[in-house]
């Protein structure tokens, strides 16, 4: 018995092992490769950062993309937290006609492929002037973002006991009130899960800016670091777009680790329902 229970432990710690050094790999080999000499970059001898002072140095400047990837992520996940916050309020606690089908209408979207929703919505936005606009991309990315949100957010309020509720109701809460004063700290973990989730794909995504944003002052760092070009020929400096890959994984990587307590506390809140 215990031999097995050894030789089950170790398999799982070998198996899980190998999965981290999988995904770590090549966050490992970027960063090397990010302050490593080559002749088709910057840093020609030696270690050292010269390939960051290039992408720093590249068009309107490294500040610039950071602040227009910043800005669109933030929008992306204040409009996604209230909308699915209030869709997945209205899902899991109100009874309304044809509710089971809306609800399967908004999932259904996650079936279509994304690049196949950019072009009427690349006109809408050109209808409504946000056009070529970060405002208008934060729009584009939180559409795409409130189908898995409003599931995540309905599982959520699911899993709190509807008893709860009513004893904030019997002390005068309003429905707002009991969703403002209570329901938000008792589905705290999947807000954040639907937060996290929503600032990874706008600070990585790089198709939409690519359909929405013309202007080069106006480019989140993802499609900065994509069309970062040598002037020599049009050759790609592969030091600077790593240096650019390295910078683009940081706050990603520092999220995760802050919150990923609450993350998976989000994903298991709807196995606990009740």
């Amino acid at each position: 018995m215990r031999l097995q229970q050894a030789i089950g432990r170790t398999s799982f710690w070998v198996f899980g092992g190998g999965l981290a050094l999988m995904f770590l790999i090549p966050l490992i080999w970027t960063g090397v490769a990010s302050v490593s000499p080559h002749g088709a970059t910057a840093q020609q001898e030696g270690y050292g950062f010269a390939n960051y002072r290039t992408l720093t140095e590249y068009d309107a400047g490294l500040p610039t993309y950071l602040w227009n990837s910043a800005y669109v992520s933030i929008l992306t996940v204040i409009f996604t937290l209230v909308l699915s916050l209030l869709g997945g309020y209205a899902f899991a606690r109100f009874r309304f006609p044809g509710r089971d089908v809306l609800f399967l209408l908004i999932i259904a979207i996650l079936m279509v492929p994304y690049a196949t929703l950019l072009v009427p919505l690349w006109v809408l936005m050109g209808e409504i002037g946000l056009r070529n606009s970060l405002f208008g991309l934060a729009l584009v990315l939180t559409l795409y973002q409130l189908p898995f949100s409003m599931f995540m957010m309905r599982i959520s309020f699911e899993a709190v006991p509807r008893e709860i509720e009513e004893s904030a109701l019997v002390d005068g809460c309003g429905t707002f009130g009991v969703l403002r004063r209570v329901l938000v700290y008792a589905v705290w973990p999947g807000m954040i899960t639907v937060g996290l989730f929503a600032f990874l794909h706008a600070w990585n995504d790089f198709i939409a800016p690519l359909f929405m944003i013309n202007d080069s002052s106006r480019y989140p760092l993802s499609l900065a670091i994509a069309t970062l070009r040598q002037q020599t020929m049009g050759a790609v400096d592969f030091g600077a777009t790593q240096a650019g890959v390295v910078i683009m994984a940081l706050p990603c990587l520092i999220l995760f680790v802050l919150l990923q307590r609450h993350y998976v506390r989000g994903f298991m809140s709807g196995a606990l329902k009740g």
